[in-house]
């Protein structure tokens, strides 16, 4: 499988740096309690955290506005996935186990203040390109409308778009069904190089260690715009 990210993208944003993580041969099932225990307690530690350091003033959740700005979405009306998560939690709201794949992706969301998505490589086909969206750009989301990407960055295959850091499809979702999967990080443009290898690293194999099989990491930049897992 080939994944790359746009060339006319990247000319106009060399900054952006787009993590890949691709598994096969895992299991997703319900979370083990660890992970369960461990989520709410950092969800009930991170509520706390934003009464002195409100949401949009996290490094990661600003840095990802500013960089939503750049590319002409409003970060107002378009909020990417990692602040919907936050806004949900500094309102006590917090989220409730789903499976140990979408639990996971979760909490690396809330960890690192990014946009995650998780999607399942049996439901797709052919290379996966990330690319900057238009307004004939959409798909039903798993927010249960149909959502349109003007100006938002957006992930497709052959049969089309299917994920972005503003909300992804049902085409694509992971379910305990799922045996193979990509994880793309929408990271901190700021990061440097070797501390999103760190990143990767780090998160590879902590889902690697709850659902087993193997998996392979890869750093998209402007170093690098293409790989092949």
């Amino acid at each position: 499988m080939e994944i790359s990210i746009n060339e006319s993208l990247l000319t106009q944003h060399p900054e952006l740096k787009i993590g890949i993580i691709h598994y096969t041969k895992i299991v997703v099932a319900e979370s083990p309690q660890m992970i369960k225990g461990r989520m709410q307690l950092y969800q009930e530690n991170l509520f706390l955290d934003m009464q002195d350091l409100p949401v949009n003033q996290r490094e990661g959740i600003a840095e990802w506005r500013a960089l939503w700005k750049q590319l002409g979405a409003d970060p107002n009306r378009y909020r990417h996935s990692a602040e919907s998560l936050m806004r949900r939690i500094s309102k006590q709201n917090f989220l409730t186990p789903f499976h140990s794949g979408v639990d996971l992706n979760n909490f690396f969301s809330l960890q690192y203040e990014i946009p995650i998505g998780l999607y399942d490589v049996a439901l797709m086909k052919g290379c996966v390109e990330i690319s900057l969206g238009h307004e004939d750009i959409g798909y039903e989301g798993l927010n249960g409308r149909f959502n349109t990407f003007n100006k938002i960055l957006y992930s497709r295959d052959e049969k089309g778009a299917f994920g972005s850091p503003f909300v992804d499809s049902k085409r694509t979702a992971v379910t305990e069904d799922t045996t193979e999967a990509l994880h793309i990080f929408y990271l901190r443009p700021s990061l440097t190089h070797e501390a999103a290898n760190d990143l990767l690293a780090s998160a590879g194999k902590m889902f690697n260690q709850i659902h087993g099989g193997d998996y392979q990491i890869a750093l998209l930049s402007n170093n690098a715009p293409s790989t092949i897992l």
